[in-house]
């Protein structure tokens, strides 16, 4: 220390040396700071006397000096200069800054007066001044000033660090602006700013966040590319994003990459990859893996039993929910509001009213507060169940007792309304919570479009979707549309928001972003899908499709169900050429057709008598699943080109059958389609293989294979079909009822069979109508036969 006295008392020469006694750590740093603070009250400028004793200063002194200096000014001003050197920057500090700043009144314009100051003494100013900056002004949830700080950096001749930049990308994310991320991340690389894993992490969240899956997994492929291994918040979030897409699969086989990677998953990722399977209706995968996360360490807490017993609800496992339940409480795993509200909106959803009212009462007599989730679940409960003055009357007690007019309960009342054809009544409700300020969802618009399609009200649905786009703020949208700039699609505002980030003008890509946020509801691709539905429905296909190119231009991507609702609306028009254009389009644009675009092809080729047509589309379809059998598939397509029908669906059941989401429905299609084709043997031969396989039969395909027996006078396999319709409990229509019985009363040797069908709807309690032709040949043979009480087969 005899080093550091001297100096000190030629530079301010009223300091008093350091006493003998002075001899541990604590001591030196305390004498430190005192020479520190010293120097702040009688120095101008600090900077030269601080670079002198800096050897001596740690971190806990700088700790030390910000807590002991009451002048914030002078405070701001050492900090500033302690930024300067790693060896101060530790995130103790950083926080006990931010905390000053967002603590403290006025300490945000004494920061920047400081700011000012230091840089008209042409001293530098280090990034991390800013990043103090940006997280004060974040953690008071002022966004916007936090990305104004980041944009003056300039101003102050201060280049971002990795760090900074990290910090506003996690503010502008959270606020889910990932157009300004990206934008920001592509200025970062062009500063030669090498992006950490933290930067990788945050964009990937954001994408995860806002369900664009696909360019979450490029940043990671990015990511790993660069030799930046993800961590365990990495993976867990990627594994969230994929399983909120659906894709449990690939999650899983993430998860097993983390773990062979020397990655340990902790109790999140194991809670997200079990919530994840719960969500997506696969339960038994849930329940299979546990015992599994088990062995590994994991403990089935409250959001583990959270999920399975929502899953568990969803899939109808009533039973399973009491024992899992059970097994909580043995636990002594303390319910939450958020599971209450899973268990109430269970019950709900089970018709068992009465319960769920009751699960509501013991969450109250547990101290627990029930949130609008736990209400609107028994709003909903009420509405399915067609109780719409009980769910109306709930709705306005609790609006009425905490003077609260959620969104939600609003948008539930109006789809039951519209789901019973009260469309009038629903639209009233749509006014009254316009009129109490609670302003309706993306959701509500639907649910309301949705019930006006339905109604035939095609017009009063459109002007709704106007409604939805003007908004709150009409102006933004007229001029974003105009000049010379126009911001047409999302590809185009990308351009913008990149072009402002390039020009340093980031506050301006923010407010213009948020301006469009808070214009008015933005129309999902379920709204356009709900209304092109509608004109598609109506066999109105010019604005349907006028509605297909608009929804290109609001920046929306057609998804699958568009496709496949377009194709369908154009093959009813009879343009089957318009709608395979669709069908190859989609493959271009990256949509993948979906199972249902192929039926409503498939479908509609039957109907049209083009078998050869719709086989092979079926097969185009089988090629693209993961795990098909080339071989088989190429088998089944040589006996249909033969003529080998029953061979060629007996390889695709063989194949299919092993594949994990099997589809039934395409050989339904087949079936009628071969009785439209008039190619009945075939449509029997199809009957009988899916019945051996004890394979669910479709209505609609032995209401259509029934009567074709019947004209062509195979009795034997028209009983069949009849006994079968009977035990699947399918109802006969009349008209092929009597087809049936007169047929095997003009019979010469099969009439008894006739009374014994009537003699089995009877004892089945079934009503039917027999024709007065009917009734008289039952008369006329009623002498010369003895009616059996057995029925064939």
């Amino acid at each position: 220390m005899r080093t550091l006295l001297q100096p000190l008392r030629t530079t301010v020469s009223h300091f008093s040396p350091r006493p003998l006694w002075l001899h541990n750590r604590a001591a030196d740093d305390l004498f430190v700071s005192n020479e520190v603070l010293a120097i702040l009250d009688t120095v101008n400028p600090v900077e030269p006397s601080l670079d002198r004793i800096s050897p001596f200063l740690s971190h806990d002194v700088v700790e030390s000096v910000v807590r002991e200096q009451r002048d914030r000014a002078r405070c701001f001003r050492f900090l500033l200069w302690a930024m300067g050197d790693r060896r101060f920057r530790v995130w103790d500090s950083h926080r006990l800054v931010v905390n000053m700043l967002a603590e403290e009144e006025g300490g945000f314009d004494v920061y920047w007066r400081v700011l000012e100051e230091v840089k008209s003494c042409g001293l530098r100013i280090v990034s991390d001044a800013f990043l103090v900056l940006i997280s004060a002004y974040w953690k008071m949830g002022m966004a916007e000033k936090a990305v104004d700080a980041f944009g003056r950096m300039g101003d102050f001749d201060c280049e971002p660090n990795v760090y900074t930049y990290n910090k506003i990308m996690h503010v502008i994310v959270r606020k889910q602006f990932i157009l300004l991320a990206l934008a920001i991340y592509n200025k970062m690389a062009k500063s030669y700013c090498l992006p950490n894993r933290a930067t990788y992490t945050i964009l990937i969240d954001g994408f995860c966040k806002i369900g664009m899956i696909k360019d979450a997994l490029k940043m990671f492929d990015e990511m790993t590319l660069r030799g930046i291994s993800p961590n365990e918040r990495t993976y867990t979030i990627v594994v969230a994003g994929l399983c909120q897409a659906k894709s449990t699969d690939h999650a899983f086989k993430l998860f097993e990459s983390m773990r062979e990677s020397g990655c340990s998953p902790d109790s999140v990722t194991y809670n997200v990859l079990l919530d994840g399977f719960c969500k997506a209706g696969k339960i038994d995968e849930a329940l299979l893996v546990l015992p599994t996360f088990e062995k590994e360490g994991y403990a089935l807490g409250l959001k583990g039993y959270s999920s399975l017993l929502d899953g568990l609800f969803k899939a109808g496992r009533y039973d399973e929910v009491d024992v899992w339940y059970r097994r909580m409480v043995k636990e002594k795993v303390i319910p939450d509001v958020t599971l209450y509200a899973i268990l109430i909106r269970g019950l709900s959803k089970a018709g068992r009213m009465e319960d769920a009212m009751s699960m509501l009462e013991e969450m109250t007599q547990r101290g627990l507060t029930p949130n609008s989730y736990c209400y609107n679940a028994i709003v909903k409960g009420f509405c399915d169940m067609g109780l719409l003055d009980k769910a109306r009357s709930l709705q306005l007690e609790i609006s009425q007792r905490d003077s609260v007019h959620d969104a939600c309960t609003y948008s539930i009342l109006i789809c039951g309304m519209c789901r019973n054809g009260l469309v009038v009544e629903a639209q009233e409700i749509f006014s009254e919570m316009e009129k109490h300020g609670c302003l309706p969802s993306v959701v509500t618009f639907n649910a309301l479009m949705d019930g006006l399609c339905k109604a035939g009200q095609l017009e009063k649905a459109r002007r709704l979707l106007h409604e939805m786009e003007i908004g709150r703020n009409p102006s933004i949208f007229l001029r974003l549309s105009q000049g010379s700039n126009r911001v047409l699609d999302s590809e185009s505002l990308k351009e913008m928001v990149a072009r402002l980030c390039e020009s340093g003008l980031i506050l301006k890509a923010y407010q213009l972003l948020t301006r469009l946020a808070d214009s008015g509801v933005v129309p999902s691709i379920e709204t356009y899908n709900t209304l092109i539905n509608g004109f598609c429905k109506a066999r109105d296909i010019k604005p349907a499709l006028k509605l297909f190119e608009e929804l290109k231009i609001k920046g929306l991507s057609a998804d699958s169900v568009t496709y496949a609702t377009l194709i369908d609306g154009l093959q009813g028009v009879e343009r089957e050429e318009d709608a395979f254009k669709f069908f190859d389009q989609m493959e271009r644009v990256g949509c993948p057709p979906s199972s249902s675009v192929y039926k409503c092809l498939i479908t509609w080729s039957c109907r049209r008598r083009k078998l050869p047509l719709a086989f092979s589309l079926w097969i185009k379809y089988l090629n693209n699943l993961p795990g098909r059998d080339d071989r088989t598939l190429k088998l089944a397509e040589d006996h249909f080109e033969k003529g080998e029908v029953e061979q060629a669906v007996r390889h695709l059941l063989q194949l299919e059958m092993s594949l994990k989401d099997f589809d039934l429905a395409p050989y339904n299609i087949f079936l009628t389609g071969m009785c439209q084709s008039y190619r009945i043997g075939e449509a029997l031969k199809i009957f009988l293989l899916l019945k051996e396989n004890r394979l669910d039969i479709a209505y609609t395909s032995c209401s259509t294979l029934l009567p074709a027996l019947c004209k062509e006078g195979n009795l034997g396999a028209s009983v069949e079909v009849f006994l079968y319709m009977l035990e699947r409990g399918f109802h006969v229509k009349f008209r092929h009822c009597n087809q049936l019985l007169r047929s095997l009363l003009l019979s010469h040797d099969r009439r008894q069979w006739a009374y014994g069908l009537i003699d089995k709807m009877e004892s089945l309690g079934l009503k039917f109508h027999l024709y007065e032709s009917t009734e008289a040949l039952l008369y006329r043979h009623s002498n010369t036969h003895n009616r059996e009480q057995v029925a064939p087969g």
